[in-house]
C-alpha cells in the first residue's frame, strides 16, 4: 500500500488527521490502528534508539511530545526508551487518547505518560494562537508520524513544531517512505499488477484529500529543505524496513484485511469493475484466495524519518 494510505506505523491515524474529522468512527478505527502499530514495534524500537543516538549521550530529555499520537503505541515506546522523561500524547480524538492511557497503564508507564487533547493545527499555536505557555509547552524531543501531511499548511506546521523545541531539542517527522507491498504481481485473480494500480488510486485519493484540506498550501515535499526552512540544523534522515515474509500470521492478515476494506470503501469510484471484483475476493473471509488465507501474502514497508535540531539560543543569534 501507498505510504499515504495511513496504516500509521506506530501511531497516528488516517484521513482527517487534521482533526476536522467528525465523520470518522474512531471507536471502530482504534483497534485497527493499534494493531498496525504493534506490527511495527520492531521498527519503532529501532527508531527510538536512533533518536537517542542523534540527541547524544549527554542530552537531557525531560519532556517528549508525540504529535498525532493515535492509540499511543509509539508514545509508550518513547517513554520506555527515555525513562527520565515525561511523554505527552497529543491527539484530537478522545477515544484514541483513552487507548493511550490504557496502554501506558498496562505497560507500567502510567506515571510518565500523559495525554493532551488538541485539534491540529490550531493546538500547535497555543490557546491564544501565539506562544506556547498556554499551548502544548516545550519539549526536548518532538515526534510526529504521518500527521503533517494531513494539515493544510505543512511548512507552517513544521515551523510551529520547531518553535516548541527547547534549544538543542530534536524534531523527528515520519513522512514519505515507500509504498507498502503485500502481494505478488500476479495473484491469479483479475489482471496482474493489482498492487501498482492500487498505489495509483491512493496517490489520486491522497492528492484529492490534500486539495480539500482547510488552508491547503502547495509545497514541494522536500522534507529536509522544509525542516531547514523551519530553522532547524543538522537535518538528516533514516529509513527502517519492516519485513514480514509469507506466510503471514493472523495479526498481519487482519491488519491487511482492514486496510483493503478501507480502500474498497473510500476509493471505489477510482477503481475499475475488474479490480473491485478482485478486491471483493481478497476481502471474502471464506475464500481461499482471500487475504486472510492465501499463503503468498507478505508485508514489506519502509518508514522514513526526517530529523532536525533546534540550535542553542546563542548559535541562533550568530546565524
Amino acid at each position: 500500500m501507498n505510504p499515504h494510505s495511513d496504516s500509521r506505523p506506530g501511531h497516528g491515524h488516517g484521513p482527517g488527521h487534521g482533526h476536522h474529522s467528525a465523520d470518522i468512527d474512531w471507536d471502530a478505527m482504534a483497534a485497527h490502528l493499534e494493531n498496525g502499530g504493534e506490527l511495527q514495534l520492531p521498527v519503532l524500537h529501532r527508531t527510538a534508539a536512533r533518536l537517542g543516538e542523534l540527541l547524544g549521550p549527554g542530552a537531557e530529555v525531560r519532556r517528549i511530545l508525540d504529535i498525532g499520537s493515535g492509540p499511543g503505541v509509539m508514545t509508550c515506546v518513547l517513554a520506555e526508551a527515555f525513562a527520565g522523561a515525561e511523554t505527552v500524547a497529543v491527539d484530537g480524538a478522545p477515544v484514541l487518547l483513552e487507548r493511550t492511557s490504557a496502554r501506558a497503564e498496562r505497560l507500567g508507564l502510567g506515571g510518565r505518560v500523559t495525554v493532551r487533547h488538541a485539534e491540529l493545527p490550531e493546538g500547535l499555536h497555543g490557546a491564544d494562537g501565539q506562544g506556547t505557555d498556554r499551548g502544548l509547552g516545550t519539549a526536548d524531543l518532538i515526534w510526529s508520524s504521518k500527521t503533517v501531511h494531513h494539515l493544510g499548511d505543512q511548512q507552517g506546521a513544521l515551523n510551529a513544531l520547531s518553535a516548541l523545541l527547547r534549544p538543542g531539542g530534536l524534531l523527528a517527522v515520519a513522512e514519505g517512505g515507500l509504498p507498502m507491498r503485500f502481494l505478488p504481481r500476479d495473484i491469479a485473480i483479475g489482471a496482474p499488477g493489482l498492487q501498482t494500480r492500487l498505489d495509483a488510486v491512493q496517490e489520486h485519493s491522497f492528492a484529492r484529500m490534500r486539495a480539500e484540506l482547510p488552508g491547503s498550501v502547495p509545497v514541494v515535499e522536500d522534507w529536509p529543505a522544509m525542516l531547514r526552512r523551519a530553522g532547524l540544523t543538522g537535518v538528516g534522515g533514516f529509513t527502517y524496513l519492516l519485513d514480514l515474509p509469507a506466510p503471514l500470521g493472523g495479526t498481519a492478515r487482519t491488519f491487511l484485511h482492514a486496510q483493503l476494506t478501507r480502500l474498497r470503501d473510500n476509493a471505489s469510484d477510482l477503481l475499475t469493475a475488474d479490480d473491485l471484483g478482485t478486491l471483493d475476493v481478497l476481502l471474502d473471509p471464506e475464500a481461499e484466495q482471500g487475504i486472510l488465507h492465501r499463503p503468498d501474502a507478505f508485508l514489506l514497508s519502509a518508514t522514513t524519518v526526517f530529523t532536525g535540531v533546534r540550535a542553542a539560543d546563542d548559535e541562533r543569534r550568530a546565524r
